[in-house]
């Protein structure tokens, strides 16, 4: 997958905190250099700006990563309409929806402009969020792909590798996946699952799925829809959506 090659990253190593601030930002900071360690904030001690007293229960956050930005424009597809385009706008109406339902979102770029997959993951961590949703596209396949990270599963402590943070956070990811599988399913959008190696989503310290939208292709039950469709993109959306509900219910059960 072309998409994951350019994402891979070979960084070098220095100390630095991977706290960071969960405010919804268009220029997040590019540090010179990967940080050797995520400190993983518990759910009853989010990393959000300004304590909350120890009664509050924490918010529902969903991160949305739209992929690629800048000179990284991804696939282009054969409208002309490059993948750093549809990911961004595909964001921008995610959020409004999740919104809707009273979801909390931090989105990773809100504009077009260079966005470093460090910069990314700090602000995911930083976040303390449920979910953290990664948006591709493709031109390649039919309906959409749905990938969690290929590391083995190891327990959580409080300072993780940073480069395979997302290694505790595994088993959850694939059950947030599953909930996704459901719901695209229950949209009768086609779903492909795989496990693969990722940059940034290796380093997320929380449930994290990549979703790479592809067109929908003519079959027995589906219509042939471009991937720019917009009520092929709303079906998505609102399937996202009712898997973020659900994954809501199972997350506030957790301990």
């Amino acid at each position: 997958m072309p998409w994951i090659d350019g994402l891979r990253r070979s960084w070098p190593l220095i100390l630095v905190s991977a706290a960071c601030s969960a405010q919804q930002t268009s220029q997040p900071a590019v540090p010179a250099a990967a940080p050797t360690a995520v400190t993983v904030q518990s759910q009853s001690t989010p990393a959000l700006p300004g304590a909350q007293p120890a009664n509050v229960a924490p918010r529902y956050i969903v991160v949305l990563d739209a992929a690629h930005g800048g000179s990284d424009t991804g696939a282009r597809f054969s409208n002309g309409q490059l993948e750093k385009e549809l990911t961004l706008s595909f964001s921008v109406r995610l959020r409004s929806t999740l919104s809707a339902h009273g979801i909390g979102v931090v989105t990773t770029r809100e504009s077009d402009g260079e966005f470093s997959g460090i910069a990314r993951a700090e602000i995911a961590n930083g976040a303390s969020a449920a979910a953290c949703i990664l948006i591709h596209a493709t031109a390649t396949g039919s309906g959409v792909h749905l990938y969690t990270s290929s590391l083995a599963p190891t327990p959580l402590t409080k300072f993780m590798p940073w480069q395979t943070a997302q290694s505790a956070y595994v088993t959850q990811s694939l059950k947030l996946s599953s909930e996704i599988d459901s719901a695209l399913a229950h949209a009768e959008i086609p779903v492909t699952l795989g496990r693969t190696s990722l940059q940034p989503m290796d380093s997320f310290a929380c449930p994290a799925v990549a979703v790479e939208i592809a067109p929908l292709q003519e079959g027995s039950t589906t219509k042939g829809k471009d991937i720019s469709d917009a009520s092929y993109q709303k079906s998505v959306i609102d399937a996202l959506t009712a898997a973020m509900d659900q994954w809501r219910n199972d997350w506030r059960q957790q301990p």
